[in-house]
């Protein structure tokens, strides 16, 4: 039998990234749509801060690295291998905390009243109402309690 080190290097590339095959549906389904979405607008302000007070730029980066650590865990179904984490819970949390950290370091950078900062203020908060829809959407979704049929 033939293990994966005798196989040609071609070959055993192809083997090993077998568990990261990208599902190109989930990016185009609406909540990959909205992922992509919040992953632009963080880099984009990001790169705003980055024009302007830099010491506010991890914010948005670290919001920019979790969610496309997100997309990537979806995209790959590789979340399903850890079976003990609640992910729609987690997913939440995430939006929840994007939203107050992103909040706070937008009306920050607004007092400054620089050119990129203000622009940062706007994609801030343009990126805080794509975060509470996601938000909203995943308790909708997935943690709203169902109603039994004699809840009426």
């Amino acid at each position: 039998m033939l293990s994966a080190r005798d196989k040609p290097p071609e070959e055993r590339g192809a083997v090993g990234l077998q568990g990261f095959a990208i599902d190109k549906s989930f990016l185009t389904n609406p909540k990959g749509i909205l992922l992509e979405v919040e992953l632009a607008l963080t880099f984009i302000m990001a790169i705003c801060f980055a024009a302007s007070i830099s010491a506010y730029m991890a914010a948005p980066l670290l919001e920019f690295l979790i969610t496309l650590a997100f997309i990537f865990l979806y995209a790959t179904q590789y979340y399903q291998r850890f079976q003990r984490l609640n992910w729609p819970c987690l997913d939440f949390l995430r939006c929840v905390s994007a939203v107050v950290i992103l909040l706070v370091v937008s009306f920050a950078a607004v007092v400054s009243r620089e050119g990129p900062a203000i622009a940062a203020f706007v994609f801030g908060v343009i990126v805080v109402f794509v975060f509470i829809y996601d938000a909203f959407k995943i308790y909708q979704a997935e943690m709203a309690p169902s109603p039994t049929p004699g809840d009426q």
